[in-house]
């Protein structure tokens, strides 16, 4: 899945929206300034590259890397030009500088000693080898705090079931060297919601740092929903939010529940995929109320989400992303939203874990096997209590297994689309429609329920002639399970 196309994104993540140009201005205006000390020669060998590790020793782990760059640079200087560190050096080295932008809060190590050769009122100064590869280990770094963010099994801890994928420095710098456009934001090599996520956390810093960020006070025991034409403090401290965010174009200061504030309250609704209605619940309030800090926390862990997702997705003809928080499952092809529709998820005891995998397979008037998790912990006490309760739930024994036979009360509904995986999770459709009445669908044992299940199985088989709506319409008709197997794979994404 993670392919070299996808691992380019590194350094164009890294330098986006930083010109030569700019550089140098901004450097000026830093005192940035670059020591113009003539090189004659570097001399990069195996044995440099060794006694350097040990004089460095909290860069080991970054030697391997290093030695392949060089073995495919045929030990050639990669950061120096005739007279200085080069631009583009100066341009990483400016880059680590502000790795926060990236939403990433790590420190180099030896960093003041790198600060030393681009100092130009410091008079100690590493050698020309060693600021070399200071500067080559700087690069990996930065690449593999940018590119690769946490370790695989760092992601299995915290439930981000995702393939480990493999770089290769040497390659990416090479691409770089040859093309600097690509040091210039470019959704071809990023997955473009990240570019978004970028601009969120400049935009939330700055309201954190300005302290723009106020409490909305309201009595919690006795509160009731404010609607259009009330009147209250909270709903003055309400609009100042929304305008804060980008919400309302002014703040009028109003305590007045006005139209104004009533098309505020629908953009950030909106935003947040709410129910688009004008009342403003105390679920609401406290939603607003959530610390900044936590805000933004949310959004470097959404950029770190962002380095996992596969730039080639934007451009696949088609695939399914699922969005767990907010509720909504999106079907693209040929880079389009040909359906959408609302869902439900895991409950804390059974979340919807984060993974990708590839639908294989649409199964009609499907039975559902019951999970031993669900028999040991549900059904069999149910049948304790009750010798009919398997009968009278259309269930039946299979094999050892407990399975319910298909039909409109199956669990899984008419339809389930099968993406095969070690957690067992699916999208399915559901009979429990009522559920979808909530703002917050937190319900099912991990699976991913669809409301609109059948108009999405007739939106993936549109184009093929084998599977018209009618013999769709019979398929899911409940007498008998039915497996459609696609002639495309479709990827899926859960996040």
């Amino acid at each position: 899945m993670r392919n070299f196309t996808f691992s380019t994104i590194i350094i164009t993540i890294s330098f986006f929206a930083f010109s030569f140009t700019s550089f140098s201005a901004k450097s000026k205006s830093k005192e940035l300034l670059i020591k113009h000390t003539y090189v004659s020669d570097i001399t990069i060998n195996a044995v440099s590259i060794n006694a350097f590790f040990k004089k460095y020793p909290k860069l080991k782990k970054y030697q391997k890397d290093v030695e392949d760059i060089y073995k495919n640079k045929q030990y050639k200087s990669i950061w120096y030009d005739d007279k200085s560190i080069s631009e583009f050096g100066a341009l990483l080295y400016q880059k680590v500088n502000v790795l926060k932008d990236q939403g990433i809060d790590k420190e180099m190590p030896y960093k003041e000693v790198i600060d030393q050769a681009f100092n130009e009122s410091d008079n100690v100064d590493p050698t020309h080898v060693d600021t070399e590869l200071l500067l080559t280990s700087m690069y990996i770094f930065y690449a593999s705090n940018v590119y690769s963010g946490v370790d695989p099994a760092t992601l299995k801890k915290i439930g981000w079931y995702l393939p480990a994928k493999t770089i290769s420095y040497s390659r990416i710098l090479d691409s770089l060297i040859v093309d600097t456009n690509r040091l210039n934001e470019d959704d071809n090599l990023l997955f473009n919601q990240y570019y978004k996520l970028k601009d969120a956390l400049k935009k939330y810093r700055k309201i954190e740092t300005d302290n723009l960020w106020q409490k909305i006070t309201i009595d919690s025991a006795n509160y009731k929903d404010l609607r259009p034409d009330d009147t209250a403090i909270a709903i003055k401290q309400i609009r100042n939010r929304l305008f804060v965010t980008g919400d309302l174009k002014q703040d009028s200061k109003s305590n007045v529940y006005d139209e104004e504030l009533m098309a505020g309250i629908l953009n950030y609704k909106r935003r947040y995929n709410l129910k688009l209605n004008y009342a403003i619940t105390r679920d609401h309030i406290n939603q607003l109320n959530e610390p900044i800090s936590k805000r933004i926390k949310t959004i470097m862990l959404n950029m770190e989400r962002c380095r996992w997702i596969p730039t080639k997705l934007s451009k696949a003809n088609e695939y399914v992303m699922v969005n767990i928080p907010s509720f909504r499952m999106f079907y693209v092809k040929d880079g389009k939203y040909a359906f959408t529709s609302d869902i439900f998820v895991g409950n804390r005891l059974s979340e919807t874990v984060i993974f990708s995998g590839m639908m294989d397979r649409i199964v009609f008037s499907p039975y559902w096997y019951v999970p031993q998790s669900i028999i040991q912990n549900e059904l069999k006490l149910q049948i304790a209590n009750d010798k009919n309760y398997l009968a009278e739930h259309n269930m039946e024994w299979n094999g050892g297994k407990v399975r319910q036979k298909p039909g409109p009360k199956n669990s899984l509904g008419l339809v389930k689309f099968m993406f095969p995986n070690p957690n067992d999770i699916y999208m399915h459709d559901t009979p429990a429609k009522s559920l979808f009445e909530f703002e917050k669908r937190t319900f099912s044992h991990g699976c991913i329920n669809v409301k609109e299940a059948k108009l999405l199985a007739l939106t993936i088989l549109k184009d093929d002639p084998d599977w018209p709506p009618t013999k769709i319409d019979q398929a899911m008709s409940g007498e008998k399970e039915t497996t459609c197997m696609l002639k495309n794979k479709i990827p899926v994404y859960i996040g």
